[in-house]
């Protein structure tokens, strides 16, 4: 039985943990509630339901408050390096992008950018899952129907959804509803001949490596940089000077 790889991604408080122990169906992963990370790695979390075997890696919430500019560079530099070993070594089947119920900030949209378009050159899916939802009057999907469209206005384009709770408490029917939901979306877009579809058959680490080629030799050496550059501000939301700093730190990684 293959093992699909998941890279979870999204805010600090979201409610990540939670959300890996929901699909596990068991407390896999250690939850807490103030916002300070235990590390700036992605942590690797390997779990099992309905016959699928999936192994899931939560990185860094990357507007933490605490992260200054040097651990920012490091977090993200960490999520390059294992999106290029995953798909060196097989591949990523799925992104799931987790936000807390509320406003669709910048902060997120470049978050989503960065890691969709960015990290893995739109050839992944992602899964919008939007949590902290136990209190919505009515369905909690409601609150996709009354936000969708901001969604579709600011680009963030994603390939499902998932309202959930993450919280058992006292909101065991929502928090089963939400496991079978988060399941059903993971199935669905992990099962095989999936990412290949969504993809159109290219390789994700063969696409990104031609592209750093290009920014490793010769003339396109500064050329490819400064595009890298120009992504990273326009869409990732980055200054010029971080983004400058990043686009050395992939070249070198390349070296």
């Amino acid at each position: 039985m293959s093992r699909k790889n998941i890279i979870l991604f999204g805010q600090a408080g979201a409610g990540k943990s939670s959300l890996i122990n929901l699909m596990a169906g068991k407390n896999a992963a250690e939850t807490s509630m103030d916002l300070k990370s235990c590390t700036l790695r992605w942590q690797e979390y390997p779990i099992e339901f309905d016959g699928g075997s999936y192994k899931v890696f939560d990185t860094v919430g990357l507007e933490e408050p605490q992260l200054g500019i040097p651990q920012f560079l490091d977090a993200v530099e960490n999520a390059y390096k294992l999106i290029q070993d995953l798909e060196s070594k097989g591949s990523i089947d799925l992104l799931l992008f987790c936000m807390r119920a509320g406003r669709l900030t910048a902060t997120l949209q470049n978050n989503y950018r960065l890691f969709h378009e960015f990290l893995c050159d739109k050839k992944v899916p992602t899964i919008l899952v939007i949590t902290y939802l136990e209190n919505e009057v009515g369905a909690m999907d409601d609150w996709w129907k009354r936000n969708d469209e901001i969604f579709k206005d600011r680009e963030v384009h994603v390939a499902g959804h998932a309202c959930i709770t993450a919280i058992r408490g006292n909101f065991a029917r929502r928090y089963e509803e939400s496991r079978i939901t988060v399941r059903n979306l993971v199935k669905e877009f992990t099962a095989d001949g999936q990412k290949r579809a969504w993809k159109g058959g290219d390789n994700l680490f063969v696409s990104f490596m031609r592209k750093l080629k290009e920014l490793l030799v010769g003339s396109g050496k500064s050329r490819m940089k400064k595009g890298m550059v120009t992504r990273l501000t326009k869409r990732c939301g980055m200054s010029s000077d971080v983004a400058k700093q990043l686009a050395d730190r992939i070249k070198k990684d390349e070296v």
